[in-house]
């Protein structure tokens, strides 16, 4: 088979098995695993095999028109560079990986059926983007996304807290799609194609009439769609979902889609100096913020979310410096390894028996109850607090040092201030993504208290993929010089300066952590133990549904437990109730949209009951009065009828009478 054709059949095939998992899950369940794994396996062997085959070489592109249009075409077109190969590979891996782990995970779920089947969907629309040449069709996988998330995340729709995280994921991330929209058709306007290497062309003969409006309307729905600030809020609540699909989501899937939108199209927002700023600006609050926010989160999935925000914000800094290769790589490592801190972070959640930080804190013995889980999440937190030789230190680093060169001048994609942005935010962002990193280390392994029921050796579907995983975490930032050639073809080798500085600063962060989480468990000792415990026998599945249940009659939906032993507290001081709730971003849009637009629609209840109705009733109750006196003066009596009649008569002459009087006057 040709390398287009392969490619073809990549998002193809988890597509078809969504299709046949829906249409065979209630006549024959017992398909359903094979039809949800098996598909996602052959889609990641094939992945393998267009990215040996592209070998960071040149772009291979195949088109053929979808529909003719009569002025801007839509083609089904593929596009295969360095980018899109190895980030393929990355979505099939992750995604194989959660349809294996889900088997265990969701073993007694009556809606695993149709969970597969959706996470299959999901997979199939994240690889029709990531190899879509053409953006009409880019968005058709862009969309399905967003349905699928609205699914997925709703799973546990018995919990209200599911309920509205669905809606609320749905909802923002469709405020950013709009604007969107309306720049890539205002895109195609001003190139006169939707096709990449069309747009691409055009924007390097300077074919673009209006770069800054254009990159700020596609930005709007990069922010939404990748969680970006002001965006971002609807990611944490998304937890409520199952953790495999916050691992699919989180790392290979949705919010990747944003960033790597952006790569695809860097040139246009290269166009405009002024929208790379903005870019930048946005990425710095994200990191800054979300490392606030996650240091003061006592749900590990909470922690996990602001971690992933913080860390796409990284991506965005790279981009908004004009190094496309330093995001696309970061993205890479990023899912491998926050892959791993969410399905590790699942086998915690059965084996402590709740979805807290705060109990778990007051959990003890999880080091040898799961050493899967202990072993890959502590290699997988190294990586994301940027400790070389693990990935995320190679990737970080390569974002830093694009930010280095544009700050001191060595780049001239983007302005200096956006180069001076990325590299001040990225370095406090270190210091904030060790504290939290060490944090959850702590609170999650070394917690103090009693025992949880033991529940029994973790399932091997869920602890074998944490080992695949984790691979990638150690290997990738090594075999850097090996796969240099697919990011635009220069190296991503750290530079001393920013390794220095970096490394330095990160283990500050622990450090202080560390040291904070020493005084603070000697106050605590003080303080009474307890912990949320579930039945020994209950499936994980049902152990979160529980947990959440738990957690948003006891604490609300915020889960902000008090815990005298959180280093988090002391660390932030009189901010730590800020950063819990997000610094009250969702009251803020509460009280700018979603209050104004509820009082709103009062207002049109009110006119449409009180004043529209009022007319409608009032003209039936009129034609009700009329046919009733009509019906009462139908009598059947021929001499009332006469009597009438003589007596309109009489009328009409005296009025016939006075109006010829009037006429001889004047």
């Amino acid at each position: 088979m040709t390398t287009t054709t392969l490619a073809v059949l990549v998002p193809l095939l988890p597509f078809l098995g969504a299709a046949a998992g829906l249409l065979t899950g209630r006549t024959a369940p017992g398909y359903v695993r094979p039809l949800a794994v098996l598909p996602s396996l052959a889609s990641l062997v094939l992945a393998a095999v267009v990215a040996a085959r592209q070998g960071g070489g040149r772009a291979i592109d195949a088109a053929t028109q979808l529909t003719p249009t009569g002025s801007v075409p839509i083609d089904l077109a593929l596009h295969l560079d360095g980018f899109a190969v190895l980030v393929a590979v990355l979505v099939a891996l992750v995604a194989s990986c959660v349809q294996i782990y889900s088997t265990a995970y969701l073993r007694d779920d009556p809606r695993y059926a149709s969970y597969a089947a959706l996470v299959s969907l999901f997979t199939s629309a994240m690889l029709l983007v990531v190899y879509s040449g053409d953006l009409m069709v880019l968005l058709v996988g862009w969309e399905v996304m967003g349905i699928c998330s609205y699914f997925l995340v709703g799973h546990y729709w018995e919990t209200p807290e599911a309920r509205a995280a669905s809606l609320k994921a749905f909802l923002v991330t469709k405020l950013g799609d709009v604007p969107f929209l309306i720049g890539l058709f205002a895109l195609a306007a001003d190139t006169g194609t939707f096709r990449i290497t069309g747009i691409l062309g055009a924007v390097a003969h300077d074919g673009l009439d209006h770069p800054t409006l254009i990159a700020l309307l596609l930005l709007a729905g990069v922010a939404g769609k990748s969680a970006q600030f002001p965006l971002h809020t609807w990611l944490p609540d998304a937890m409520a979902g199952p953790t495999p699909v916050s691992a699919l989501i989180h790392a290979a899937t949705m919010v990747a889609a944003g960033i790597y939108f952006v790569a695809r199209l860097l040139p246009v927002f290269a166009a405009s100096g002024a929208a790379l700023v903005v870019l930048a600006v946005m990425a710095a609050v994200t990191m800054i913020g979300s490392g606030l926010a996650a240091l003061a989160q006592d749900d590990i999935k909470r922690v996990l979310a602001y971690s992933t925000i913080g860390q796409l914000g990284y991506m965005s800094g790279a981009l908004a410096v004009g190094d496309r290769g330093a995001a696309v790589f970061h993205l890479i490592s990023h899912g491998a390894f926050k892959a791993v801190l969410f399905l590790a972070a699942g086998v915690v959640i059965h084996a402590a028996g709740t979805n807290s930080l705060a109990a778990m804190s007051r959990m003890s013995g999880l080091t040898q109850r799961i050493p899967d889980a202990y072993w890959t999440m502590t290699v997988a937190l190294l990586a994301l607090a940027a400790i070389p030789p693990f990935a995320g230190f190679f990737s970080k680093e390569a974002v830093l040092v694009a930010a280095e060169r544009t700050a001191l001048g060595h780049r001239h994609v983007a302005p200096a201030a956006a180069g001076w942005t990325i590299l001040v935010a990225g370095l406090l962002a270190a210091v904030l993504t060790a504290a939290y990193a060490t944090r959850l280390w702590l609170l999650a392994f070394r917690g103090r208290g009693a025992e949880a029921p033991d529940h029994g050796r973790q399932p091997v579907a869920m602890t074998a993929v944490l080992w695949v995983l984790a691979v990638p975490t150690i290997a990738l930032g090594l075999s850097i010089g090996v796969i240099g050639d697919w990011f635009d073809g220069h190296r991503l080798i750290p530079s001393l300066t920013t390794a220095v500085l970096s490394t330095g600063v990160g283990l500050v962060g622990g450090l202080v952590t560390y040291g904070a989480w020493r005084h603070t468990t000697a106050l605590a000792a003080r303080v009474p133990m307890g912990s949320v415990v579930a039945h020994p026998d209950a499936e994980p599945a049902l152990v979160e549904i529980e947990a959440i249940e738990v957690r948003t009659a006891a604490y609300g939906t915020a889960g902000d437990a008090p815990d005298p032993a959180d280093p988090g507290r002391l660390l932030l001081g009189p901010l730590h109730r800020h950063a819990a709730t997000g610094f009250h971003l969702d009251a803020l849009y509460a009280a700018l949209f979603v209050r104004p637009v509820q009082a709103a629609a009062r207002l049109v209840r009110f006119l449409d009951r009180e004043v529209v109705d009022t007319y409608v009733r009032g003209s039936a109750t009129g034609a009700r009065w009329f046919g009733t006196a009509v019906r009462r003066a139908q009598t059947g009596n021929v001499q009332t009828y006469l009597s009438a009649l003589l007596a309109g008569s009489l009328v009409l002459a005296v009025a016939a009478v006075v109006f010829a009087n009037v006429n001889a006057g004047s």
